[in-house]
């Protein structure tokens, strides 16, 4: 996802870009883990159309399941959050990643 179009970036310790990648490699010897965080080039609205599109992510606030996971952590905490608008958190489950990644594709299409 890194690079695409309709992304402003994506945060996940292991990615080289990321600024703490070199800490969590020294320390996540077993491998990065399964959160991604992607901020949605354009703010809230389009973020939250994004999760509406979304057909193989469940949205819910979660760590605990199989199944891949969308949250608009901003939404969840209320008007006070300082979390970006436009930051949505991904919890990868066990589906296929080319369904996962084809899956995000779509919702980030402007089709």
């Amino acid at each position: 996802l890194e690079g695409h179009p309709g992304l402003e970036a994506v945060l996940y310790p292991g990615l080289e870009s990321h600024p703490g990648h070199e800490v969590a490699r020294r320390q996540m010897t077993n491998g990065f883990g399964g959160l991604v965080s992607i901020l949605v080039r354009g703010g809230a609205e389009p973020a939250l159309e994004v999760i509406r599109r979304l057909r193989v992510f469940v949205p819910a606030t979660s760590l605990g399941g199989v199944e891949s996971l969308v949250e608009h952590r901003a939404s969840v905490e209320g008007p006070h959050s300082k979390v970006p608008s436009n930051l949505l958190r991904l919890s990868i489950g066990i589906e296929d990643p080319a369904d996962l990644i084809a899956d995000l594709d779509q919702a980030l299409s402007d089709d």
